[in-house]
């Protein structure tokens, strides 16, 4: 602020994450852009929750607080799908762990409070807009309320901000307040008790106590909230919270290609804050020479929080910028020729949309390619191949890259883009995503078959073949999601071993907030069909499962061994060349057996040996402590 010759601040923005000045990040996107509107704007990155003091270093704002708990859901930042913490924060420099708190978003917008009364907190960002209605939270295995009924902020906006904290900013710079701001877009307010909540144009969810007590009510809340995602057509939601009311206003509309342009050529230094030194931020590393041409994901896939967060409709940005923006990383001393993606969510939906503008205006369709590829989505991908051919021509690059999963039947479609593909943007190794091989666990996640993954394999090693290349696919695959059971799992193990994949990475299934498939997880019903699922609830089921994935791994024998004589597939043990495992142990597993059995030892020996420690008094061990309730009892005898 002293080098600005800054005095006071209109915004301050507050982050989970480390502060990288790079487009891929929200508050640099968000900054840049009120910036760039004449605004001064401070980001207050990582601070201290557990006090105010980090929240007065910029002073009073003149507008409000903006918060976020970073680029990813606070809670999976922390823990892994077994609720395990992890082992690091990919958006913290050094990778550290515990520079935010849990559920931040909470933590976040109270901290702002005590800081300055009276200031307006705006919360939004990935965690904030997955969580603004009633939602079924893993972490506590329960329904939570809305989070703007927790967190206490002003307003919460969804979706993508760009337009929304730009007419916010402009707005209360004329003197309007929060409560104004309620004919936005992408917004969620809540309504007293004393509040009549709005009728027009709005569709009442089942409460928070009735999808709370009642798994068919949750359902039809989900259903509904799906059903009005479309910013075309959406209508207001609104839910009742004991005697409150949470409104959600219908989503922003998707940005233009001249606003996608200018959000992503604003002056960004691409590099983290100098305050971090020489401490890597492994999340920057990724993306520190990747370009995005497009944002939003018309797949709709139930697992996936893409479609909920970033819209269905394709945002792609021009030909020109995109090209201006590789042209920019020449002036990066450390770019070595390799821009290391150009995608987005997905790598082959650029300029991709409806062919019927008033029919998409309507349409409620939740995917347009599941279960086949709707007949008006325009799937030609000349502008996506004619972008890659001038960006690998650009002056001073060598290579470009296609690090984003592809939509393998989009691809399909397309001749002219798997040859491109093949020949000049794999570096040998090409990611898709088939999740599974059962017909009925794809089709709930709204995933093609596993007959399209073969396919696009034999024509990705045409074209590899042809360009004289040898070039394999990376498939990732999902343990654990809703409609997977045991056998439908050892059926994927054995299509794995029959086609010669050993996938080094599997991900187990997470329910993460508003999803479909959480939906699935937390009812055991489809919402669209109110059909059963089976769902794996159990640790130990789920370490099955993912150990399927990965039978070929030595140390997991054990475990495939008893999923396999769980299922009373005893033919899969053994010599024969179809056969998972052998009949023996390898070392290996052995070897691992006997590291865990040596772990749960020491462990019991601790509890047991804190169990034998004498009671607080007797010898001090444990403290002098008069002032509990129980001191000065003496140990009941055994």
């Amino acid at each position: 602020m002293a080098a600005r010759g800054w005095e006071w601040v209109d915004v301050v923005f507050v982050t989970g994450d480390a502060y990288i000045d790079h487009p891929s990040f929200a508050m640099a996107l968000l900054g840049r852009l009120l910036e760039d509107e004449g605004f001064r704007v401070a980001i207050l990155s990582q601070p201290d929750w557990r006090n105010c003091d980090d929240w007065r270093e910029f002073g009073r704002p003149r507008l409000f607080f903006g918060v976020s708990a970073g680029n990813m859901d606070s809670m999976i930042n922390h823990y892994t799908a077994n609720k395990k913490v992890r082992n690091d924060d990919a958006y913290s420099p050094g990778g550290r762990i515990g520079l935010r708190p849990d559920r931040a978003t909470l933590a976040y917008c109270q901290r702002a409070r005590e800081a300055y009364r009276g200031v307006p907190v705006i919360a939004g960002g990935v965690e904030a807009s997955l969580r603004r209605l009633a939602h079924f939270d893993y972490w506590s295995e329960k329904v939570r309320r809305s989070i703007i009924m927790d967190c206490k902020a002003d307003l919460v906006v969804y979706g993508m901000g760009e337009r929304a904290i730009v007419e916010i900013a402009r707005r209360m710079a004329e003197g309007q307040t929060t409560r104004d701001l309620r004919d936005m877009r992408g917004v969620v307010y809540r309504l007293g008790a004393s509040e009549s909540p709005p009728t027009e144009n709005t569709v009442a969810l089942p409460s928070y106590e009735q999808v709370t007590g009642d798994k068919l009510a949750f359902c039809d809340a989900t259903r509904l909230i799906h059903h009005e995602t479309n910013p075309h057509n959406a209508r207001r939601l609104t839910q009742r919270h004991d005697r409150e009311t949470v409104v959600a206003n219908p989503p922003a509309l998707p940005l233009t290609e001249g606003e996608m342009d200018r959000v992503y050529g604003l002056p960004y230094t691409r590099r983290p804050h100098p305050m971090y030194g020489k401490a890597k931020i492994p999340a920057y590393d990724v993306v520190r020479h990747s370009v995005q041409i497009m944002r939003g994901c018309f797949g709709g896939c139930t697992f996936c929080s893409i479609t909920a967060h970033e819209g269905r409709i394709i945002q792609s940005r021009s030909h020109d910028s995109v090209l201006q923006e590789i042209e920019r990383l020449g002036d990066d001393p450390t770019f070595n020729g390799v821009v290391s993606d150009i995608g987005g969510p997905t790598a082959n939906m650029y300029q991709m949309r409806c062919t019927r503008p008033e029919v998409e205006a309507k349409c409620r369709r939740l995917s347009c390619v599941h279960p086949t590829i709707c007949k008006l989505l325009g799937t030609d991908h000349g502008p996506l191949v004619q972008l890659m051919r001038d960006a690998r021509e650009q002056p001073g690059v060598k290579k470009v890259l296609v690090a984003s999963g592809i939509r393998m039947d989009l691809a399909r479609r397309d001749p002219t883009y798997m040859r491109e593909l093949a020949q000049h943007h794999v570096g040998g190794l090409l990611k898709v995503a088939p999740e599974h091989t059962d017909p009925e666990v794809l089709d709930l996640m709204k995933k093609p078959g596993k007959e399209d993954f073969l396919a696009f394999d034999r024509e990705f090693q045409r074209a590899s073949k042809q360009a004289g290349k040898q070039q394999y696919l990376v498939p990732y695959y999902i343990a654990s999601h809703p409609g997977s059971s045991l056998d439908s799992m050892i059926e994927l193990a054995v299509f794995l071993k029959q086609n010669g994949y050993e996938p080094d990475q599997v991900q187990d299934f997470i329910p993460s907030p508003i999803d479909i498939a959480t939906c699935m997880y937390y009812t055991g019903l489809d919402p669209f069909t109110k059909r059963p699922v089976h769902v794996a609830r159990h640790l130990r089921d789920r370490k099955l499962q993912r150990a399927l994935l990965q039978f070929f791994k030595p140390e997991n024998y054990f475990e495939v061994r008893q999923a396999l004589e769980q299922a009373g597939r005893h033919d899969l043990i053994g010599a024969g060349c179809d056969c998972l495992i052998p009949s023996s142990p390898p070392v290996e597993a052995l070897r691992k057996r006997r590291e865990e059995a040596n772990r749960q030892i020491k462990r019991r020996q601790e509890r047991d040996q804190r169990s034998q420690e004498p009671a607080a008094g007797e010898t001090g061990k444990r403290g002098y402590r008069p002032h509990r309730k129980t001191h000065g009892r003496r140990r009941r005898s055994d």
